[in-house]
Formats: C-alpha cells, structure tokens, sequence
C-alpha cells in the first residue's frame, strides 16, 4: 500500500478517462482527531481512502491510498446509490483562459436550457458537471459532525489502511502545529 499525498490520488482521478458519472463517495468527520475521512471509488477504478484535514482555511492537507482495485459485490453495499442526497465531484482548472471561456460558455447554455424547461435536480448537476467537464462525479452520504455507518464499515475493512494513514494524518497535524490554540 503505498501512502500519497491527497492531491496526487485526486489528479490521478482527474487524468483517468474513466466513466466521470460512475464514482460514489462516502465521508464524515475522522473518529478521533482533527479532520475528515473520505472513500471514493468507481467499479472498474477501484476505491481510494483519503483523510484530510484544514491547516488553514486556505490550505487543505492530507493524505491517501488506493485500497481496492475495483468496487466489487462485497464493498457496493458501503457505498451510496443514486438515490442518495449528496453529491460531491472533482474538478480541473481549465487548461488556458479559451478553455475557460469554452466552459463558460457551455455552463451558460447549460442553465438557460434548465432554466427554460422543468427539470430535475439531478439532470442539473450532472448537465453542470458535463459541462466543466468534471472528470469525476456522483452520489454521496457525508455527514458533517458526524460519520455515516458505511464510513465506519469501509474504514474496518480496510483496517491497515485506516492505521496507517491516520498516523501519516496524525504526523503532519503535529508538523503544522495544528492542534495548539492560540495564547
């Protein structure tokens, strides 16, 4: 298993030229300590477990690991279905400014034409998504004080994962000093 930084499991998300509509996330707040838990995985991707926390309202730091190399019978249970209230996506920054005035323009189009006809809201979002060319999107159950029971699930089931990335986490907490109050 080998331990990265967030950013790099999300840019290698972001580069795959997987389904974009197939991922499913679950998160919540980590069971012990500062921060916040995170599973995301697509069937033929696999499942990736990251643990993040914020070092400032500026600066997201955290760490991850690819736990499964595809969502099988066992791990599609712990994950949401389409049906779920949240969702979440990933997003690329637009490649120039006529990559960014392309995505504008189709976001544009892409609300008038809702806008102009009843819709539902998950067409919207997945429209939106289509639309700035999100390379990763879909459901998800997160709880924000709190930790969804498939988070818990996920994170015994992959119990070696959860140990050492909760003390990679821990270390880079204590390194920012993070968990000291002002005087």
């Amino acid at each position: 298993m080998r331990v990265r930084d967030w950013d790099d499991i999300l840019a290698d998300v972001a580069s795959d030229s997987t389904d974009p509509d197939g991922w499913r996330a679950v998160a919540g707040s980590r069971r012990e300590g500062l921060g916040e838990d995170l599973y995301f995985g697509h069937p033929s991707v696999g499942l990736y477990h990251l643990k993040t926390y914020a070092k400032n309202p500026r600066d997201l730091r955290g760490v991850g690991t690819r736990v499964a190399r595809k969502v099988d019978d066992e791990l599609d249970p712990l994950l949401p279905d389409a049906d779920s209230d949240g969702r979440f996506a990933v997003r690329s920054a637009p490649e120039d400014e006529e990559h960014a005035e392309e995505m504008a323009t189709r976001l544009t189009e892409t609300l008038r034409v809702h806008a102009e006809a009843p819709t539902d809201p998950d067409h919207l979002f997945e429209d939106v998504m289509e639309a700035v060319e999100s390379p990763a999107f879909g459901p998800m159950e997160y709880e924000f004080d709190d930790r969804p029971d498939e988070l818990d699930e996920l994170s015994d089931t992959f119990e070696a994962a959860e140990e050492l990335l909760t003390s990679e986490l821990d270390d880079l907490i204590d390194e920012d000093d993070v968990d000291r109050g002002f005087h």
